[in-house]
């Protein structure tokens, strides 16, 4: 019985945490744009270079 009171602290204690951050996330303006984010993910972009590769310059073949 002496845990019992340490573990509903400790839930509680949690779960107002997580109400907490998410009320902050949410006047913050962290959740305004859930399709850009989304979006990006589905762009076509070349890949990066890898270390000591050359980026070939856009625009064709000269």
């Amino acid at each position: 019985m002496g845990i019992l009171p340490l573990l509903l602290f400790a839930a509680l204690a949690l779960s107002g945490t997580g109400v907490a951050l998410f009320f902050w996330a949410v006047r913050s303006g962290q959740l305004d744009d859930l399709e850009g984010a989304a979006s990006l993910a589905l762009r076509d972009r070349p890949p990066r270079p890898g270390p000591g590769e050359v980026r070939p310059p856009e625009g064709g073949d000269p």
